[in-house]
């Protein structure tokens, strides 16, 4: 088995999970690949001292790896997917802090997931991906894709923002507000869900439309099939409005239109038997918890 890791940074109680991680695969004789900024750390926080390859960008993984194992939280999945794109290898998220809704494999029995791993009893989850075209050639956005969602917002402005909305070319509403979410099943409950929106499972073929802070209060967020092509058409007071694609943020000239679509592609997420979706949807929400006892 050919194992690649990542870690976007490192806190005092990863140290054990790093290690359990570390000291499971090399006793299995498993290939570890580690990601190389990540290793850096490892060496200067003496948490690892054997040599390792490294890996650097998405060119440098292909299909002879059976897996990458991302440690930290959901921010940290996101990130791993901008090495992983369209590779189809897996993720799996390990949770090295608080309870993600990506990253749900806990710290705790970790050598018991593990093995779960080597053993490949798990399951895939596919999720699906957003897109983005712009008109304007000097859009600064490196990767251009999003695992999360599409979110259009304001810039150096407390004024709301229009954003005229099309759905496969036909009209749908012109939006004021501070900013518009397009959201995936994945991103659903992300900054969509905190701005009102509903809560979708990751095999559902559908995204979701949010508004932010509407002026209307009549604008709901809207579910619509995945495979819409939606067109966005943004102006307001400033010059410049914001454009993010996860945590990638660009700025958009106004005026100018943009097209948002899912992918090609999709990333595939491990799923363990004993941490579905369902599970951390229940602990995350705390749904069936009486604080009164």
């Amino acid at each position: 088995m050919k194992v690649a890791i990542f870690g976007q940074y490192y806190q005092n109680d990863t140290r054990p999970i790093i290690k359990d991680i570390f000291v499971f695969f090399n006793s299995n004789n498993v290939e570890l690949v580690i990601e190389a900024n990540f290793l850096k750390i490892l060496y200067e926080e003496k948490i690892v001292g054997r040599q390792y390859n490294t890996f650097a960008s998405h060119k440098d993984l292909d299909s002879s790896f059976d897996i990458l194992i991302s440690i930290g939280g959901d921010g940290t999945i996101l990130r791993a997917a901008t090495f992983v794109r369209d590779s189809g290898i897996p993720i799996l998220g390990v949770n090295a802090g608080r309870l993600g809704f990506l990253a749900n494999v806990q710290k705790e029995n970790i050598a018991l997931f593990l093995q779960i791993v080597l053993e490949r009893k798990y399951t895939i989850s596919e999720r699906v991906l957003l897109t983005m075209e712009s008109s304007l050639a000097n859009t600064d956005v490196e990767i251009n894709f999003a695992m999360n969602e599409v979110t259009v917002s304001r810039k150096d402005t407390t004024s709301m923002i229009t954003i005229e909305t099309s759905l496969n070319g036909e009209y749908l509403n012109s939006y004021w507000a501070d900013g518009l979410i397009i959201a995936t099943p994945t991103g659903s409950t992300g900054y969509s869900l905190s701005c009102g929106g509903p809560i979708l499972t990751p095999d559902v073929k559908a995204l979701v439309i949010t508004p932010i802070a509407p002026h209307n209060l009549t604008a709901r967020p809207l579910v619509i099939p995945d495979d819409t092509e939606i067109k966005l058409k943004v102006s307001g007071r400033e010059e410049q409005y914001l454009v993010s694609l996860d945590s990638r943020i660009s700025s958009i000239s106004n005026n100018s239109e943009l097209l948002i679509k899912k992918t090609p592609f999709k990333i595939k997420m491990v799923e363990i038997p004993e941490e579905t979706f369902l599970k951390t949807l229940r602990n995350k929400l705390l749904w069936g918890e009486d604080k009164r006892n």
